[in-house]
């Protein structure tokens, strides 16, 4: 179960009219943090990075389930989990399966939060959209930004593009 605090972010996050995805962002944050802490570990980034999204869905972030090219089983988790949170179905509790799943997590390694881990996901998942795409989000993202973080947004895209010239 998430934080109070985490779903008060992602609250948040929606009054300012910010999308669903950087609303989950908040649980996928929390959920490497936890990793981070050693609470528990993950086979993959992407599973650590899976069960942020869930907890989101569960949470009630407005973020339907994915559509035709991922795991029939994967859609079908995503869309439970969607449901619980929009109120649709109620939980089925399973405490026999909740600690065998927190057994099975204790296991896994924490590397796969370490920075250049996420940094090597991020790429990779970068990599597989357009560039067109890409700009578009950039686009999308500066205007939920206010004027000052903009600016600084700005400020240190120069910094870090005179750093790679030299």
């Amino acid at each position: 179960m998430p934080r109070q605090e985490i779903i008060r972010k992602a609250k948040q996050d929606k009054r300012a009219g910010k999308s669903a995805s950087t609303q989950a962002g908040e649980f996928v944050k929390d959920e490497i943090d936890k990793i981070r802490k050693g609470k528990h570990g993950a086979r993959s980034t992407k599973q650590a990075i899976a069960i942020g999204l869930s907890e989101a869905r569960r949470a009630g972030v407005d973020l339907p389930p994915p559509r035709k090219g991922a795991k029939k089983s994967t859609r079908r988790s995503a869309k439970y989990a969607y449901e619980v949170g929009q109120g649709k179905r109620t939980p089925k509790r399973r405490p026999k399966v909740s600690r065998a799943v927190e057994r099975v997590l204790k296991k896994e390694p924490r590397s796969i939060a370490s920075r250049s881990a996420l940094s090597k996901q991020g790429k990779s998942a970068a990599k597989r959209r357009s560039a067109a795409s890409r700009s578009a989000a950039a686009r999308k993202a500066s205007q939920t930004k206010g004027a000052r973080v903009r600016s600084a947004a700005a400020k240190k895209a120069a910094r870090t593009r005179a750093r790679r010239r030299s």
